[in-house]
């Protein structure tokens, strides 16, 4: 297919989505002023989790997956529910528990690193404060998505964060082995939250193991130092991350673009790729990460023609996200990253 990725999706058609997401799904509270938890007078409350993000963000670009989560029957729940069905989202494998609260994220951002929010690590300027023990999202099982839904999708998305607690450790594992079985390509997220791991050895050795069962890797510099893996240039970076399994390395830089790297066991072919990012005025890099992790799902399932032009409009749905606030409020629309690329092309 061409460079530009289109699709023609329908959220109400009987047709099984060819992509399936699976992990958490939160409230997040976003601070009114940056600075210390303990200092700040009030939050707004958004919908949030990556893979939430991700979800709704692939029903923006006309992609509306199955997203497997678990919220409670709360009305942070609620909220969440709604929220997923009104942006798309197929229902199918949403659930809820009735005995187990919604899990929730108190976000505080550094008083410098507030104005340079599109900066190398998109979450170099913020701290989570997780409540997240036994909560719904952590009590996805085993099976929960079934060998049919897995034989009708190509793609499965994952993100590290449900590796950090039982029984949602296991379901992720083994629907990230089941899918592999089934051909589906999986894609990993590692989302590094040392405030949600018992020690960094733990998440280095969690991290490891679903590198193993991926098929493609996204993540930051400071995602894989956590996990223990470093090299001298983003470019090594990410073929060193092929060492551990997955034949496909997409690494983010911020406002410096990004860069991938796929072995000759890629479905693309062996390829080095980079770009350069786009110049926007950014005000929120809020769920940028996970809008680039849509943006590269929907260009792969989409059939684009290189490396080089699944980067591109991955890097266009993440700038594209920042120059508003919030993660699922500022997502945008196919037809919205296709004018910012035609205005971005024509500045050149």
């Amino acid at each position: 297919m061409a460079d530009d990725p289109d699709s023609t999706a329908d959220p109400d058609s009987a047709d099984d989505p060819d992509v399936l997401v699976a992990g958490e799904s939160l409230i997040d509270f976003l601070p009114d002023a940056p600075g210390p938890l303990a200092d700040v007078e009030s939050f707004a409350r958004r919908a949030g989790g990556a893979p939430a993000n991700v979800a709704v963000a692939l029903a923006r670009l006309g992609d509306p997956p199955w997203f497997w989560t678990r919220v409670g029957e709360d009305p942070f729940g609620d909220h969440l529910a709604e929220t997923l069905a009104d942006a798309g989202v197929r229902q199918r494998f949403v659930e809820r528990d009735a005995d187990a609260e919604t899990a929730l994220a108190f976000v505080s951002h550094d008083a410098g690193g507030a104005d340079d929010p599109h900066g190398s690590n998109a979450d170099s300027d913020r701290t989570f404060t997780f409540y997240r023990d036994g909560t719904a999202d952590t009590r996805l099982e085993p099976g929960g998505v079934p060998d049919d839904a897995l034989d009708s999708a190509s793609w499965v998305a994952l993100g590290g964060v449900m590796l950090a607690a039982e029984p949602g450790r296991s379901a992720t594992l083994d629907l990230a082995e089941r899918a592999a079985i089934r051909d589906c390509t999986v894609v990993f997220d590692p989302n590094a939250r040392p405030e949600l791991w018992a020690s960094e050895a733990e998440f280095a050795q969690l991290t490891l193991r679903a590198f193993d069962r991926a098929d493609v890797v996204k993540a930051t510099p400071s995602d894989l130092a956590a996990a223990g893996v470093e090299a001298d240039d983003p470019e090594s970076l990410a073929e060193a991350v092929t060492q551990f399994g997955p034949h496909t390395v997409l690494l983010t830089l911020g406002e410096s673009g990004s860069v991938a790297h796929a072995t000759a066991d890629a479905p693309w072919g062996p390829a080095t790729a980079a770009h350069e990012g786009y110049e926007v005025d950014a005000v929120d890099a809020t769920g940028a990460g996970d809008a680039f992790t849509a943006g590269a799902l929907t260009a792969f399932a989409d059939g684009a023609s290189s490396l080089s032009a699944v980067v591109s409009f991955a890097d266009a749905v993440a700038a594209v996200t920042t120059t508003a606030r919030g993660a699922m409020t500022a997502l945008p629309t196919r037809e919205e990253v296709d004018a910012f690329r035609k205005r971005a092309e024509r500045g050149r």
